[in-house]
């Protein structure tokens, strides 16, 4: 009996075979079909199947290269299972470097998704449909958003034990215990039961290696945890622990001006602390601006042109903030090196 196809885009891919395929979404009024490039990888042993995306936020590039890399990783050779790739969810905002659709809709607060919805509705539903159902987990890669830099960071909730199996499988030191958002596509696959991460790192409209590499080394490691390829002894006997934050939040320009940061993503802050300071262009009028709770910075502004309420500092809060030695970096570099992964 010839093993079982696996079926997309009208397409059948069997085991021990890979293979590019195109998911079509829309024409646009120029005629432009536009279409998802998918990979599906198949093992030639059962298992798992993970789909991992990236660029749902069109501008969001550091994911694109993680999952091409990851397509040319050897190691794939040995998977059980099947992997679904896809670089590039939104085809349209990726191609006019931007995070949005054409109808300046959020891809990632309109899943599900609906057949007879917006451009950005009818591409949920295709990617929920086409991808999403046929998966057994799932791992959505992200940057911050333009002008602004995270800290790599696992969000996930701890509500499902399987989600949180396969968070902490990833090499990062924090991982954000986040509320899921309606027409996001966690909450989406939440309620399918597919458990699902997303990964958070570096900036927009760039490839920074240090976080390529950190991705990259977390789809690995999660791919180890769930059985789909092959762990060391040595591997499984080193994992580091991972530091769940409780919660979050953002300190926000209390005026207008020029705003000069006096700490970095990956430093601990203790409330009170000052952490910038924003004046007008005469250098009058400074305001400082303070931590309002103890905790690690994994987001930052990167634009010093601010308006009054503008976002400034992303600020996890934890349960036990003494894990956490006071003036120890966990800027993305040091974390890549505790974690083992070549710099």
């Amino acid at each position: 009996m010839r093993p079982t196809a696996f079926r997309i885009a009208g397409e059948r891919i069997y085991p021990g075979e890979s293979k590019i395929v195109a998911l079509e979404v829309a024409r646009l009024y120029d005629f432009t079909e536009m279409k998802v490039p998918v990979q599906v990888v198949r093992g030639a042993k059962p298992g798992p199947t993970l789909f991992v995306c990236a660029a749902i936020h069109g501008d969001e590039i550091n994911g694109v290269e993680i999952v091409k890399r990851l397509l040319q990783s050897p190691v794939l050779r040995k998977i059980s299972g099947t992997l679904i790739a896809v670089p590039i969810v939104n085809i349209f905002g990726f191609n006019i470097r931007s995070r949005y659709l054409p109808d300046r809709r959020d891809l990632n607060r309109s899943f599900p998704g609906s057949k007879e919805g917006s451009l950005a509705a009818r591409l949920a539903d295709v990617f929920i449909n086409e991808i999403v159902k046929r998966s057994s987990h799932g791992v959505d890669l992200h940057t911050g958003a333009l002008h602004r830099y995270n800290l790599p960071q696992v969000r996930a909730s701890l509500e499902d034990s399987e989600t949180r199996r396969i968070a902490e499988a990833f090499p990062v030191s924090v991982i954000l215990n986040s509320s899921l958002r309606d027409g996001s596509l966690r909450q989406a696959a939440a309620d399918l039961n597919i458990p699902t991460l997303l990964f958070e790192g570096g900036q927009a409209l760039r490839f920074e290696e240090s976080v390529i590499r950190l991705g990259l080394r977390g789809v690995l490691s999660l791919m180890k945890e769930i059985e789909m390829i092959p762990r060391s002894g040595y591997e499984s006997e080193r994992r580091p622990r991972a530091f769940w934050a409780k919660s979050s939040h953002w300190l926000r320009a209390p005026q207008s001006g020029l705003f000069t940061a006096e700490v970095r993503v990956g430093k601990r802050v203790k409330r009170g602390q000052r952490l910038g300071v924003i004046t007008n262009v005469f250098g009058e009028h400074l305001m400082e601006v303070r931590a309002t709770h103890s905790g690690l910075v994994i987001g930052e502004a990167l634009l010093p042109l601010v308006n009054r309420g503008d976002a400034l500092f992303h600020v996890a809060t934890f349960e036990d903030f003494g894990q956490f030695q006071e003036g120890e970096d966990w800027s993305v570099d040091e974390v890549l090196s505790r974690r083992g992964v070549d710099l």
